[in-house]
């Protein structure tokens, strides 16, 4: 299987995005996409940096680059900050909402299903197909009979991506968690999130962790770790297992897939995470619970 790196979920400084990226170039990933996929105020990179910044990693690198397109868009300025990225005329790119399909379709081009788009049957798939989807990548939500029922039920699939190891995006909103949070409006945010590059994390008033949250965006407070499902994965037929970025330690966890790739025995040092949702169970479920 392919390893890919997801888009960065979160709102890190440009010199920090430039410096991951130039990392994650020595990794032995196979595919990684980037661009702005949670909030289209956030201005550190905009657009035209983030179409520069693919083609020079594209330059560098044999990796696929992939261009992601914005999950919710809010105004005019998202909807032509798309069009921007479809419209780059070199690189494949995710669509992450259905202007983005039709953008990519009417164009005549193919295009990544991101998660956030929901495919949960067979039919939908093939829909997709039609429009130029080559590649799926599976709601974060979905366990690994329901993939396997979907993909026995194809006459044909596209390559198949499945969210393996990250905090999940969860749930977007047109209201702004974050500035929330700090007393602020959202038009008037400050862009604030910025000062929490893993994201803010909310308890339950057990003090139980539940969600991250990420500006408009809600995530799983533990992340997915499917290291330990890796033969279950290749034996469905995935192709990809998408790795999504961590603010800290996201070489350890390319490294950590890439070793289960090459037959090794799972790395201790990523026991951490929650399968639940993979195992038809509660996505709080965790990895060391099933094991009990």
């Amino acid at each position: 299987m392919q390893l890919a790196l997801g888009p960065v979920q979160y709102y890190w400084p440009r010199g920090d995005i430039q410096q991951f990226y130039a990392q994650m170039l020595t990794t032995p990933l196979d595919i990684i996409y980037l661009g702005e996929v949670v909030c289209g105020k956030r201005h550190q990179l905009r657009a035209a940096d983030w179409l520069q910044l693919a083609r020079e990693l594209a330059a560098l690198s044999d990796k696929q680059i992939v261009l992601s397109t914005l999950t919710l868009l809010e105004s005019n300025a998202d909807l032509n900050w798309v069009r921007k990225i479809c419209d780059n005329g070199q690189l494949l790119v995710e669509a992450n909402d259905m202007s983005a399909v039709q953008l990519l379709s009417e164009a005549g081009l193919t295009f990544v299903c991101g998660p956030a788009i929901n495919i949960y049957n067979q039919h939908a798939l093939a829909q997709m197909m039609s429009l130029g989807m080559v590649r799926w990548t599976v709601p974060v939500e979905m366990s690994a009979r329901q993939l396997g029922e979907v993909l026995a039920a194809c006459d044909r699939k596209p390559e198949v991506e499945v969210f393996a190891y990250g905090h999940m995006p969860l749930a977007y909103s047109a209201r702004c968690f974050t500035a929330r949070h700090l007393g602020l409006d959202k038009d008037s945010c400050g862009y604030r999130c910025i000062e929490f590059p893993a994201g803010l994390p909310l308890a339950s008033q057990e003090e139980q962790a539940l969600f991250l949250i990420n500006g408009i965006q809600t995530m799983s407070a533990e992340p997915v770790n499917l290291l330990h499902h890796y033969a279950e994965m290749e034996e469905l037929g995935v192709d990809i297992l998408r790795l999504s970025p961590q603010w800290q330690d996201m070489a350890r966890v390319v490294s950590a897939f890439d070793g289960a790739r090459r037959g090794e025995p799972c790395r201790e040092d990523l026991e951490k995470g929650v399968d639940g949702y993979w195992r038809a169970q509660p996505g709080l479920e965790l990895i060391a619970r099933s094991r009990g």
